[in-house]
């Protein structure tokens, strides 16, 4: 599989990507923009997503939200947008005749969104219902309640959405103010994947944004060092399950031990053949849902794992799940299991990238970030040379006593965060009693 990319840096700063697709019928477009949740301030808490909400509700040539909608939809296209921590993306897919259409459309949207008031004070009750919504979630509010853990009073362990406070307080000014001083040509990549020109795509964009002028790049705050506040988060909630979400540190986007640390997730907890599946599902029968996760930002990242458990076998569910964590620090991983390992992560990167949204993705979201630009081959190349002695080392470096953050949502009395407490120190702990 071999896909390469063109790139054109524009006068006023804008990044503009191709890769071209000769085989597609589609085209797939994102603007990949470095901005989210943990560039706000705390009174700004939830800026950058609602910005990103009312991006879709009119602009000075579509007044109207349906009339953006019937611009892409009425094309046959699709549209969305999201906002993480650390970026927005605005995107669209539409069939290939219609590029300069959707080029058209997301430039619009993103340069000249009217923010009319009476669509700001709509949009608020609509945010104000997903951050209510969140708490009646389980599956959420733990999430939320572990990144609060993890990053005490820092903006990456704040909700993406902001709070109620915060939200309620946004007004028209202050988002007018946030879109006009963080977005602009100099934090954005405009990525496109199909069967595209280059030079096309490059003229088209300089046509619609060649003009845009935007504010120095937004700097965020250092995430804190590893350790910083209490192990523990208890939700008591009446809800069948318990639900468990544990941090354990990561590693930064860029670190070289990234790949090495993919693969022990693999076979830690992604799937059906890791571990914690096959322990915690299929023999123990404690969990129906258990996996592991890593997420990687600029400076920091974490390692995760959730299960969703019986009550009266959630201390018995950690147990078992922390022993998993032991046993990759203490034995190497055996040479069919890294095999599998390795097989799975090629096999799951090269089936993602046959969509050219994906592949506007690949290229957007490694630009924005500030990154390696790594082409699949050499993603593939690095996994390869792995070995188990660097997976059980990176085990080593951060599966370690005392730095666990654990959240826990369920009917669970106040006690009993103690009994989850000792276990992630490594305290004495009668299960059952």
């Amino acid at each position: 599989m071999k896909q390469s990319y063109n790139k054109t840096i524009l006068d006023n700063g804008l990044r503009v990507l191709t890769c071209a697709m000769p085989h597609t019928y589609s085209v797939g477009v994102g603007f990949y923009i470095s901005i989210g949740s943990r560039y706000e301030q705390p009174a700004m808490a939830g800026a950058a997503h609602f910005v990103e909400h009312m991006l879709f509700k009119g602009t000075e040539q579509r007044p109207a939200p349906e009339a953006i909608a019937q611009e892409i939809e009425g094309h046959g296209g699709l549209f969305n947008a999201s906002t993480g921590q650390e970026m927005t993306v605005l995107w669209a897919k539409m069939q290939q005749v219609h590029l300069s259409l959707a080029l058209d459309v997301l430039s619009d949207m993103l340069r000249h969104s009217l923010l009319a008031v009476e669509e700001v004070e709509k949009e608020r009750r609509v945010i104000l219902e997903e951050i209510s919504s969140s708490q009646d979630i389980p599956e959420e509010l733990v999430n939320l309640a572990l990144h609060e853990l993890t990053w005490p009073g820092h903006p990456l362990g704040w909700d993406v959405a902001g709070t109620p406070d915060s939200v309620s307080s946004l007004n028209r000014s202050g988002l007018a103010d946030f879109l006009h001083h963080n977005y602009g040509p100099n934090n954005t990549v405009i990525s496109v994947a199909g069967d595209v020109q280059h030079q096309e795509v490059v003229d088209l964009v300089g046509r619609l944004l060649g003009d845009w002028r935007g504010a120095a790049a937004p700097d965020f705050t250092p995430a804190p060092a590893d350790g910083v506040g209490p192990h523990v988060a208890l939700i008591s909630k009446k809800v069948e399950q318990s639900h468990l979400a544990l941090h354990l540190p990561g590693l930064a986007r860029d670190h070289g031990d990234r790949f090495a640390l993919g693969l022990l997730n693999v076979v830690l907890g992604e799937g059906m053949s890791s571990r914690l599946f096959l322990e915690i599902r299929e023999r123990l029968g404690l969990a129906y849902a258990v996996d592991s996760y890593v997420s990687h930002l600029a400076d920091t990242g974490v390692t995760g794992v959730y299960a969703a458990v019986a009550p009266d076998r959630a201390l018995e569910a950690l147990t078992a799940i922390l022993a998993q964590l032991q046993r990759l620090r203490d034995e190497l991983v055996d040479a069919r299991t890294l095999h599998s390992a390795k097989e799975y992560i090629k096999g799951r990167l090269v089936l993602g990238l046959e969509d050219t949204m994906a592949v506007s993705g690949w290229f957007g979201r490694q630009e924005a970030l500030g990154g390696e630009q790594l082409t699949v081959e050499q993603i593939l190349e690095r996994v390869e040379k792995v070995s188990a002695e660097d997976v059980q080392r990176v085990a080593r470096q951060l599966f370690q006593a005392g730095y666990g953050r654990l959240a826990v949502v369920g009917p669970h009395k106040r006690r009993d965060e103690a009994r989850f407490k000792a276990l992630l120190t490594g305290g004495p702990l009668a299960v059952g009693s």
